[in-house]
């Protein structure tokens, strides 16, 4: 199949082509077809599924036909949970409409000038890209006018909703038009995300695309330490032999990443944080130098997780483990984008062992656990939870692909300090499908 056989306009399959892209995935040639029919969707799929274009393409259908409706107000709104995530789809959204020369677009997130985005409203607005708390704010001084709006896209929904923004939904939706069409997608639709579904939707279709294991283009590490100084010891091992391009190391709080992003300048790294309180302005910089190669380790709280595609980011260290389960997916998928192998290596303490526990539970397979020769912990986690040894502390460093014998030291070969420790089951992977 083709994005031509899709009934899309010839001025968006032409951006495509000339993007080159020609082929759906299996989330957009299920989504597409139903959604330019109108019905409502509720699609659940996995991150780098291409779940964007997914939505952003029979969006940009419907503005190819002029509006009926009066005011300036937008056409289609999209809600994502981060600046980011809201900045990366107006970009493909002009990617993909960069031959619908009227399409006029806005992307109201926090930490940006409310006088650009201000301005930006007081013209008529096609496309609009929000966050719900920044979205709110406008509506509070009257800014924003649905009358005219035809979509309303709710990316990421499951994640909103982990960030406490249901009510601020609910009060978007509320002032939207009830003959609108609702497209939301979630990496799960149950529990919460479910009953707003439901609240939301007209006779929705369901779409679900189960998640696709492509080969195994990032693979994972599991190290327990003791306590926070043997994790730090780890973490400087790490970066040391690891050999790597740029890699992105996750921490749990804001201040958390400041500090380790001061540490590792010290150590001579060039080293930034990212994370929520930052000005919008620090933030766009602290991203442009990290895609331009200026900064080689980003310090960066969850925030970074979604919406970041540096596809020279070869590793990704969960210095903390995430809050929610399904966050590792999202941290870890950093790596490994455009086609290349990435590594993902979690850094636990011993004491957390039920929180990897509950990470695996969700993935529905282990991760592979591994000592640093001279660096192993003297604590185990507790008994009916261990793992066996598939070799003598100090021996081989852990399997690359198809079974070759290749570590994440810096020379690439065994004997770079790292052992592997075998999965309780035969039947798991250490791999992860690309986020």
């Amino acid at each position: 199949m083709l994005f031509s056989d899709l009934g899309l306009a010839p001025a968006i399959t032409r951006a495509l082509e000339e993007t080159g892209y020609t082929s759906p995935t299996p989330v957009q040639g299920e989504s597409i077809p139903a959604a330019l029919a109108g019905s409502d969707l509720l699609v659940s799929a996995q991150t780098g599924s291409g779940k964007t274009a997914a939505f952003l393409l029979p969006a940009l259908q419907k503005l190819t036909v002029r509006s009926q409706g009066s005011g300036i107000g937008p056409r289609v709104l999209v809600l994502t949970p981060t600046r980011e995530l809201a900045q990366q789809v107006e970009k493909n959204a002009l990617e993909y409409g960069k031959n619908l020369r009227w399409l006029r677009t806005a992307c109201l997130v926090g930490g940006a000038s409310f006088g650009f985005q201000t301005r930006a409203l007081s013209r008529p607005v096609d496309l609009m890209v929000a966050t719900p708390g920044r979205l709110m704010d406008h509506m509070r001084q009257g800014r924003v006018d649905f009358s005219r709006l035809e979509m309303l896209v709710l990316d990421e929904a499951d994640r909103m909703l982990d960030m406490g923004f249901i009510e601020d939904i609910e009060t978007i939706v509320a002032a939207t038009p009830a003959e609108r069409q609702t497209v939301l997608f979630s990496a799960t639709l149950d529990g919460n995300v479910g009953r707003l579904a439901q609240t939301l939707t007209r006779d929705p279709k369901r779409i679900e695309i189960a998640r696709v294991d492509d080969g195994g283009k990032i693979e994972e590490h599991l190290l327990y330490a003791d306590d926070q100084r043997h994790k730090d010891r780890l973490l400087e091992h790490i970066l040391k032999e690891a050999g790597f391009d740029q890699a992105v190391i996750f921490t749990a709080t804001k201040i958390g990443s400041e500090e380790l992003a001061d540490k590792l300048s010290d150590l001579g790294y060039s080293a930034a944080c990212l994370h929520g309180d930052m000005p919008q302005s620090w933030r766009n910089r602290t991203l442009n130098d990290l895609r331009r190669g200026r900064i080689r380790v980003l310090v960066a709280t969850d925030v970074a997780a979604r919406g970041i595609d540096v596809p020279t980011i070869t590793h990704v260290v969960n210095y903390d483990l995430p809050k929610q389960a399904e966050d590792y997916v999202h941290r870890i998928g950093r790596t490994g984008r455009a086609g290349r192998d990435g590594i993902a290596i979690t850094l636990a303490e011993t004491r957390e062992f039920h929180r990897v526990r509950r990470i695996e539970q969700y993935l529905k397979r282990q991760i592979t656990e591994g000592v640093i020769d001279g660096m192993e912990p003297t604590r185990r986690p507790p008994k009916g939870g261990q793992r066996r040894h598939n070799g003598k502390p100090g021996g081989h460093s852990g399997q690359r692909r198809h079974g070759q014998g290749q570590g994440y030291g810096s020379d690439r070969k065994p004997g770079s300090g790292y052992a592997k420790r075998a999965p309780r089951s035969a039947n798991t992977s250490s791999r992860a499908p690309r986020d």
